[in-house]
């Protein structure tokens, strides 16, 4: 294994001057990604509302087609257009044959199947209550980052999970057919189960090009969709609702989804759909505006419970010294955050972004993380503690 350089121990941060600077690095590798999945989040949130304006019009099945269609065409626009301006020391990783499974798997899953479920559990769910239920995808999401792919999860982490499920089952509940959970939310939770496989297989491939993976992805998506609403001839709108509709998924699928895509990259998944679990906060908020909706009782008493779970995961911390052990793989970076400092040939700034093959020595050090590329190792008793505090 070579040499192993010890950066930090327990307890001492104070008098060691190279680990302070980890530290705060750490802190801002952190903040970064987390500002991008609120962003991702606000985008996101606004399709539940607007959709369901859409649906009034629009048939469900091809509603799903012209969003994902849109999200497609938008980011291939932009991709074609920043073409001549694009280097090779700032472009980011390419895509490579071996994560074609990943993003076929993500494709169907969160492209095709979670689209068409939401839409048609919408047409019978009031907007508001549809954004809250959205929050079940964070649950989803970190189940199976856990089961299946062993992503750690700590304390605090189930805690909110537990409270999330909570204020699920509050807002899928019918009292006026004896307490059964309604079609439409069940349907919405499927889909956010679907979007939980969705986020945990683009994990895989989160090091790539985000905005080349949803031009892919919405342009094979939508096409799925479009072809499966003309083989069952379902009714198509004018030019003025696929062109509303193609605006929407641009922006709340579109963009938002290369933004999420990128946190996934500093966060993992779970916390990324923990941050990502402010959306459906931000669609109830425009839900009771654009509809005025008034609250139900159960509304109102999931939403408390939702935001202290969504509150407990974006406050969660976790620190501990750790080893990274050799690895070499290629995807865009900087110089900043001090898990790259390899020399290059030739001058570049270090706060550029770019992307080649590189290779990290093994080190241990200890700072601030998530279950990032970088950080996926097994945990002890002792270093899977977490707490809260304000990264």
């Amino acid at each position: 294994m070579g040499t192993m350089a010890i950066v930090a121990h327990d307890g001492g941060w104070a008098d060691n001057p190279s680990a302070m600077k980890i530290s705060s690095g750490g802190r801002e590798r952190v903040r970064r990604p987390a500002m991008d999945a609120l962003l991702a989040a606000g985008l996101f949130g606004m399709s539940a509302p607007l959709a369901k304006l859409l649906l009034g019009t629009i048939h469900p099945l091809p509603l799903a087609a012209i969003l994902y269609l849109g999200a497609g065409l938008g980011l291939s626009l932009y991709l074609i257009a920043r073409r001549p301006f694009t280097t090779a020391a700032v472009d980011e990783a390419r895509l490579e044959r071996g994560d074609l499974p990943w993003l076929a798997g993500a494709t169907i899953s969160g492209g095709v199947i979670a689209p068409i479920l939401l839409l048609y559990g919408l047409r019978t769910t009031p907007a508001a209550t549809a954004s809250l239920l959205l929050s079940l995808e964070i649950v989803a999401t970190a189940l199976i980052a856990g089961a299946a792919f062993r992503e750690f999860i700590g304390r605090s982490t189930w805690s909110a999970i537990l409270m999330i499920t909570g204020g699920s089952v509050l807002l899928s509940l019918d009292p006026s057919s004896g307490w059964g959970v309604t079609r439409g939310a069940a349907l919405i939770v499927a889909a956010c189960f679907m979007w939980g496989l969705d986020n945990n297989l683009t994990r895989h491939i989160s090091l790539k090009d985000p905005k080349l993976i949803v031009a892919i992805k919405g342009l094979t998506a939508g096409g799925v969709s479009l072809s499966l609403a003309l083989a069952l001839r379902r009714p198509f709108p004018g030019a003025g609702g696929v062109m509303l509709g193609l605006l929407l998924g641009g922006l709340s699928y579109g963009i938002s989804i290369a933004l999420f895509v990128r946190a996934l990259r500093g966060m993992g998944a779970a916390r990324t759909g923990a941050l990502f679990g402010t959306a459906p906060f931000l669609g109830a908020a425009a839900s009771l505006m654009i509809f005025r909706d008034h609250p139900s009782a159960s509304f109102l008493s999931a939403l408390p419970i939702l935001a202290i779970g969504a509150g407990i995961l974006y406050h969660e911390r976790h620190e501990h010294v750790h080893t990274h052990p050799l690895l070499t793989h290629t995807h865009a970076h900087a110089h900043t955050d001090n898990h790259h400092e390899h020399a290059h040939a030739g001058q570049l700034p270090a706060s550029e972004s770019h992307s080649h093959r590189h290779t990290h020595p093994p080190i241990e050090h200890a700072h601030p993380h998530r279950p990032d590329i970088h950080h996926r190792h097994k945990h002890s008793a002792k270093e899977g503690k977490d707490r809260l505090a304000d990264l």
